[in-house]
């Protein structure tokens, strides 16, 4: 499928007379330069990420959100990734595989926990690389608002597996 879409946009551009190795060049240039401003926030949140695993405050935080989790119908097993999701992906995805191992995949927490890696984003990762990329500092509700919606994801799962 990549290949025809390559293949057509090829075709598109040397129908409309582009020159596709400059086009190309260009897109390459101001690529490496959004990847330049992304940067600082990105190492910002892979930081704190990691100072929050090794004080151990993550598994803290995490026993803390079981009644959080419960309140919001879902299992207690699920909780870490209330806290895990809206930071890393790749974390969630160790924190899911854990659950899945501890539960199993047809149990009622392993089937919670994944319909929660699948309705939501890593909020806080995603806003760090789209905002750093347009440059913007100021977020006003940006990323509390998409915290609720992922709290709000959350709980139409929670209303699924109650």
């Amino acid at each position: 499928m990549i290949v025809w879409l390559i293949l057509g946009a090829a075709v598109m551009g040397f129908l409309r007379r582009v020159d596709l190795y400059d086009a190309f060049s260009e897109g390459a240039k101001e690529g490496l330069k959004s990847a330049v401003r992304i940067i600082p926030g990105l190492a910002a949140i892979l930081t704190a990420l990691r100072i929050l695993q090794a004080s151990g405050l993550m598994e803290a935080l995490q026993r803390l959100l079981v009644p959080l989790a419960e309140a919001l119908g879902l299992p207690g097993g699920a909780a870490p990734l209330l806290l895990i999701r809206p930071l890393s992906g790749s974390a969630s995805l160790a924190v899911l595989e854990d659950i899945l191992k501890r539960f199993g995949p047809d149990s009622v927490t392993g089937l919670a926990a994944s319909a929660m890696m699948g309705s939501g984003e890593t909020v806080l990762y995603t806003c760090a690389v789209y905002l750093s990329a347009a440059g913007i500092r100021r977020t006003r509700y940006v990323i509390p608002v998409s915290l609720a919606g992922w709290l709000a994801g959350c709980a139409v799962v929670g209303l699924f597996f109650r």
